[in-house]
């Protein structure tokens, strides 16, 4: 089903005019891949990754799955070296960590079902009794929809969410208007008292987001989330000291080095990696480590149960988003066809049990059915 016009801001926007008007299609992820990882013990370890997943299959079946054949994985550190160095020539970033990425969540489902332990237990234990998520949806419908979305959030418990917006530099001062006309709807609808987040999608430069700043100041977001490309990390240290406004982004950044000069440059006031891009749960652990050391939060893009157990066990991750499910799937939740076990929320907050271990995802074979399955 096709998207409607200024859904949401991405970064192909400003070459639209080039183009077509459905610029999101290119970020509509309509196919998912799933790493198992099977032992001599009988166990099977699952991992998962959105991103480019025929190209991701083909890096793994061609240079990662013969690295680990007949290895321990309980080695986790060691293999995961072994897969970024041996793919550094091509790798670093982009698909090849999304690759090292699937199988090291998989590595560390299969550790902790050895240990009969849920993985959050192997990387520092249980930090909250349970953990609060914002709904993130809100797309740039129009305004009556959603004010009556936002509202049914609220209902739900939520005490946070997240809105996207539709319109950017190619769109003028009316373009502006029509996006703070979002933002105006949400917070009259849910009041002061919910926290809410705005996300451009990497659709914007630095020109237009600081002219956005000034404009959403009053609103009290509670961040702005990827308003410029990742590459550009001095324009987000700049957009960081020019409003008052927190910024967010790192969805898509990778590994701890790549975090270190987003530090290093003082571009973000929050983390949000994705566990199943940014290098796994190993890496996941080394950035929440660092991150905590400079006091940035850390509140990793999307929800599915890798992120949740970083967010679990950590005392820095103070919340974590949800994509609630809907009828029409635009393209980022698809692993609530695939999986069973995906957790969700009550009054806001979801719940980790302590006596599943791993991280408690089995692959739905029946719903495989209604999906073309390439081995």
């Amino acid at each position: 089903m096709p998207l409607p016009p200024h859904f949401c801001t991405n970064p192909m926007d400003l070459i639209a005019p080039l183009l077509k008007p459905d610029t999101m299609g290119t970020f509509t992820f309509h196919g998912w891949l799933i790493i198992e990882i099977f032992t001599d013990q009988g166990l099977v370890g699952i991992g998962n990754a959105a991103l480019a997943p025929l190209v991701t299959k083909h890096l793994i079946d061609q240079y990662l799955a013969p690295l680990l054949i007949g290895q321990n994985p309980w080695d986790t550190e060691f293999l995961w070296q072994t897969m970024y160095r041996q793919t550094m020539a091509f790798g670093r970033k982009g698909v090849a960590m999304v690759a090292i990425s699937a199988i090291d969540i998989a590595l560390w489902d299969l550790m902790g079902k050895a240990a009969r332990q849920p993985c959050y237990r192997l990387m520092g234990g249980r930090t909250k009794v349970r953990i609060p998520v914002y709904a993130s949806r809100l797309y740039a419908t129009p305004l009556d929809e959603l004010a009556a979305e936002a509202a049914r959030y609220k209902a739900q418990g939520y005490q946070a969410m997240k809105l996207r917006f539709g319109w950017g530099p190619n769109d003028g001062a009316a373009g502006m208007e029509r996006n703070i006309a979002l933002v105006r709807t949400v917070r009259e609808t849910v009041g002061d008292a919910i926290d809410i987040m705005a996300d451009a999608y990497m659709g914007w430069n630095l020109d237009y987001a600081k002219r956005m700043m000034r404009l959403i100041e009053p609103f009290n977001l509670r961040w702005l989330e990827e308003a410029i490309i990742p590459d550009d990390i001095h324009g987000y240290n700049e957009l960081r000291r020019f409003g008052s406004t927190p910024i967010a982004a790192g969805e898509h950044e990778f590994t701890s080095y790549g975090f270190r000069q987003l530090i290093e440059a003082r571009a973000l006031d929050y983390f949000q990696f994705d566990t199943n891009r940014v290098g796994g749960l190993t890496a996941a652990r080394k950035i929440q480590a660092v991150a905590e050391a400079f006091s940035i939060p850390v509140v990793p893009h999307a929800g599915q149960m890798h992120n949740y157990h970083v967010v679990m066990a950590s005392l820095n991750s103070p919340i974590a988003e949800f994509f609630p499910p809907v009828e029409v799937e635009v393209g980022n939740e698809l692993f609530w066809y695939i999986f069973k076990g995906e957790p969700k929320p009550v009054d806001g907050y979801i719940e980790l049990d302590d006596a599943i271990p791993g991280l408690g995802l089995e692959i739905d074979e029946t719903a495989l059915q209604q999906f073309e399955v390439i081995g």
